[in-house]
């Protein structure tokens, strides 16, 4: 899972994917602004095919943070 939010990652905000870890966070590693996160969250909701609500979005602050929020609702 980690690779393929990493490129979706890559793609959204313009970064080197090389550069992305599980441990960057989106606003103080990536630069990603709140008009990024909001593009990001959408194309993660079509990607997987779930619905993230906004009230979680303030706990999804690093790759790995989503990762673990996918896992729980039993995305793999």
């Amino acid at each position: 899972m980690f690779e393929k939010i990493r490129d979706l990652v890559a793609e959204q905000l313009g970064v080197n994917k090389d550069d992305i870890k599980p441990e960057s966070r989106f606003k103080e590693d990536l630069n990603a602004d709140s008009l990024d996160l909001f593009e990001l969250i959408m194309s993660l909701e079509e990607e997987y095919s779930t619905e993230i609500p906004t009230d979680e979005l303030e706990n999804l602050t690093t790759i790995q943070s989503v990762i673990d929020y996918l896992g729980a609702k039993g995305i793999a």
